[in-house]
């Protein structure tokens, strides 16, 4: 492949892993939003739990929906559905009155955030040449991290008042000097508009195009991202027999998908419950337990979201050298680990110490280059073309259920257990997750998304759980 025609591949990427920025502005912007919300309305820990998970709440509704929206319209109508939503959200959270209605607004954005968290990782990884797939995949996580670190920054500018000078205008005074978290949560709208107009520019998925008959189309897109002319293009090399038979969930349930949709299952909710969301949602929570003021909370959670984006650059680097299975496996015992001396330096009341927070670093670093990207990595790839929006549907539906459980238990954990209990509470996932991924995961690199489907079909008389 021609550089130039890398540069395009790069740039369609890009621009589609703007939705997932806006997944992790959205996700964390509310660890700078929760503890402003809950002092001016008094939440209970009940309260607050909901009006962290509302937003999950939406996520399901996106996600229920967006498989059904990518396999009937393709994946880039859905996506710009999805921008719009940003929008909307961002601008009803910032300017709507009371909370009822700003919780409502977080619903609208969740939605989608849902259909975004399917269809990004699945649009890249059809658009992405064999031998690049999971560096281009990786690149929506980093986007995501990106987005976490943009949020942290934005949330300790309008708590320091940099926002808020020379601000006449009624409207946002209330918004960026007397209610400060309604201004953090509409810088939302920037990112989502320039969302919006990228998609503008980008085409639809080729594969997608040839399964639904639309050969000619498909094959100049295809020829527009690798440099081959429309000769040297055979789009049988893009379609199986599968793809061409009408999609049907009963699919994944055949002999042959049994042990991919379990792989798709799991990889999503070990996710979650590797901790990964505690210290995103709560982080300012758990550092004020430990006695740590809000605005240097927020200082620490720059310094997470900034090892977050970091360590995600070495899940570029490798996963298309290494492979997913190595890097899931290594990831998974170093964040195992991390977790349990993270809950021993609380447990020791060491947590002013420089312990703390190279635990937590150390955490967010195996799970950035490991946990977090390979779960949208492996599921877009292991699923049949026909039916692999709805397939990866269902992953990221077990993700946001996953994810809305862990916004309501973890305030819980935090009042029941503490902070230290808390944290092994996720270490023991992880260790779960090391095991599982050892017995299921076969590695996938280099290999098409035709050839991994073909591979399923020739293992499907092996038991579910092989080595």
């Amino acid at each position: 492949m021609s550089k130039q025609k890398k540069t395009s591949v790069l740039l369609i990427t890009l621009v589609a892993s703007l939705g997932g920025f806006l997944f992790g502005f959205d996700m964390a912007v509310i660890s700078g939003v929760l503890p402003l919300v809950q002092k001016q309305f008094a939440l209970s820990a009940s309260q607050e739990g909901w009006f962290v998970s509302s937003a999950l709440v939406g996520c399901i509704i996106g996600v229920a929906f967006s498989g059904e929206l990518s396999d009937r319209f393709g994946r880039k109508k859905p996506l710009i559905l999805t921008a719009v939503l940003f929008v909307v959200s961002a601008m009803g959270c910032a300017l709507f009155p009371n909370l009822s209605g700003v919780i409502a607004f977080r619903v609208l954005g969740g939605i989608g955030i849902g259909i975004a968290s399917n269809v990004v990782p699945l649009y890249i990884s059809e658009i992405a040449p064999a031998q690049i797939r999971g560096r281009l995949v990786t690149y929506y996580q980093f986007a995501l991290t990106l987005g976490i670190l943009v949020a942290y920054l934005s949330n300790a500018a309008l708590l320091n008042g940099v926002s808020a000078q020379h601000v006449n205008a009624s409207a946002l005074n209330s918004i960026f000097n007397q209610e400060v978290w309604r201004g953090m949560l509409g810088m939302g709208v920037l990112p989502a508009v320039l969302f919006l107009f990228g998609l503008l520019l980008i085409p639809e998925s080729p594969r997608w195009l040839i399964q639904k008959g639309r050969t000619a189309e498909g094959a100049s897109i295809i020829s527009s991202i690798t440099g081959q002319t429309l000769p040297e293009i055979h789009p049988e090399q893009f379609t199986t027999e599968s793809n061409n038979s009408k999609s049907s969930y009963k699919e994944l349930f055949a002999p042959s998908m049994r042990k991919a949709l379990l792989i798709g299952i799991l990889l999503p909710l070990f996710s979650q419950f590797s901790g990964i969301n505690a210290i995103i949602y709560y982080g300012p929570r758990i550092l004020g337990n430990a006695g740590i003021s809000l605005s240097n909370s927020l200082i620490s959670q720059i310094i997470f979201g900034l090892a977050n984006m970091i360590f995600t650059l070495f899940a570029i680097w490798k996963v298309d050298s290494w492979g997913r299975r190595p890097l899931y496996l290594y990831g998974t015992v170093g964040a195992a680990v991390s977790l349990i001396l993270t809950g021993i330096c609380f447990y020791f009341n060491a947590t002013s110490s420089i312990w703390l927070l190279v635990c937590v670093l150390a955490f967010l670093a195996c799970f950035a280059c490991s946990i977090g990207p390979l779960k949208f990595v492996v599921a877009s790839e292991i699923f049949p073309g026909a039916i692999r929006g709805r397939a990866l549907a269902i992953s990221i539906m077990v993700m946001w259920v996953a994810d809305t459980i862990v916004g309501q238990i973890t305030p819980i954990l935090l009042n029941q257990i503490g902070s230290a209990g808390t944290f092994w509470f996720f270490a023991f996932f992880c260790i779960i997750a090391f095991i599982v991924v050892y017995k299921l995961l076969p590695e996938t690199k280099g290999k098409s998304l035709e050839q991994i489907e073909n591979d399923w079909k020739e293992d499907s008389d092996k038991p579910v759980f092989f080595h």
